[in-house]
């Protein structure tokens, strides 16, 4: 969002912070609570629209392990010791975010019901079947069953037994809740500046933050706060579908994630059946856009799929929405500082897994920002 000015003149109030967090999604609430918690710093978290209502609140609840490719792929990509580092650092945000989880007192839905990556074609059996034996070779705990066992037209499938369906708001009111942070939201940034006396300035509608340190989680948004960021974090639509409450109860049992990740599935706590997908058949239209309305194209594609493999389900779809996910350019995300402004920080492009890595990176953010630490593989440094 752009701020006019007559909106903000400069002339707003000067608030004197320690951190300052720009945005209120999962991975912003995170980064507050390690700001907090871990490092003893007093945290405010600065937010365009309010708590979670961004891609956190509009993706799927798919707490789901690594990265947006098979193993496989991901070594031959990045190589193996990058591969393994990403993989635990998935395994690392699951601990988070179950801790915040514990920590809620019942107030976050969960469902331990595992995950099934499941092929949609021959082809992507082969690349199932491969990905299993390196999983297996790595140690990691999963099931790799040859044919369809959802008997929905399925090729083979990978399940995951540690990965969850989470209801993706109540975990991030959770965090929120946990970090101690003070929020302010409906408060779009304009401009970052670097202030006097090793402060930031940071412009905002409401306010004009003095801060010692900034931490931007912004994500998809990070290219209309700072230029450094274009070339670097694509911000990309994704789309979903829900029925009405089924008659029948849930179908799935699992959350479901195929065609390459292209397509996911899963029952919502309320008995309704989620799609999300149509993006590879329609990716002129949905890269490298902030607008995240549902399109015609892509929600006809995703009725399609309705039919073809739930063709039992009659319930009507009762609600169609979009978000705006950060993708990097080369698929990992990236944390760093922004060059001439050490104290701006930044852990954005998580590429449509936040859930799967989105602590364990705003940690590691966190630690890179206030102690100098290195990121590690999500260093944005190899962008440069």
């Amino acid at each position: 969002m752009t701020v006019s000015i007559w909106q903000a003149d400069d002339t707003q109030p000067v608030r004197d912070v320690d951190v300052l967090v720009v945005g209120a999604g999962l991975v912003g609430c995170g980064a507050a609570y390690f700001a907090a918690r871990e490092h003893g710093r007093e945290v405010v978290i600065t937010e365009m629209r309010d708590l979670g209502l961004g891609t956190s609140s509009r993706n799927a609840g798919f707490m789901i392990t690594g990265l947006d490719a098979y193993y496989h792929q991901s070594v031959a990509r990045y190589g193996l010791a990058v591969t393994r580092e990403m993989w635990g650092i998935s395994q690392t945000a699951h601990r988070h975010w179950h801790h915040f989880i514990e920590g809620s007192g019942g107030q976050v839905r969960l469902n331990r019901c595992g995950s099934m990556l499941l092929a949609e074609s021959a082809d992507e059996a082969l690349d199932l079947e491969e990905a299993a034996r390196m999983l297996d070779s790595e140690g990691f705990e999963f099931e790799f069953i040859p044919g369809d066992p959802l008997g929905r037209g399925y090729h083979a499938a990978l399940r995951q037994p540690v990965d969850c369906a989470v209801h993706p708001l109540e975990l991030a009111r959770a965090v929120f809740a946990q970090s101690g942070a003070e929020l302010i939201p409906n408060n779009e940034l304009y401009r970052i500046e670097n202030g006097e006396d090793d402060t930031v300035r940071v412009y905002t509608r409401q306010f004009i933050f003095r801060a010692r340190y900034v931490l931007l989680c912004t994500n998809a948004f990070s290219t209309s706060i700072d230029p450094y960021f274009i070339g670097k974090v694509i911000p990309t639509r994704a789309q979903c579908l829900v029925t009405a409450p089924l008659k029948t109860g849930p179908v799935l049992g699992t959350i479901g994630y195929s065609d390459y990740g292209y397509k996911y599935y899963r029952d919502t706590f309320d008995g309704r059946l989620l799609i999300g997908g149509g993006r590879k058949q329609n990716k002129i239209l949905e890269n490298d856009t902030t607008d995240d309305r549902v399109t015609d194209p892509v929600q006809r594609h995703l009725d399609h799929y309705l039919r073809t493999r739930f063709p039992e389900i009659d319930a009507p779809v009762e609600r169609r929405w979009a978000g705006i996910m950060g993708f990097s350019a080369d698929g990992l995300p990236l944390v760093g500082t922004l060059p001439g402004r050490p104290r701006v920080g930044f852990a954005v492009a998580f590429h449509g897994h936040g859930l799967a890595m989105g602590a364990a990176v705003a940690e590691r953010a966190v630690d890179h920002l206030l102690k100098g630490t290195h990121p590690g593989a999500v260093y944005a440094g190899r962008m440069d």
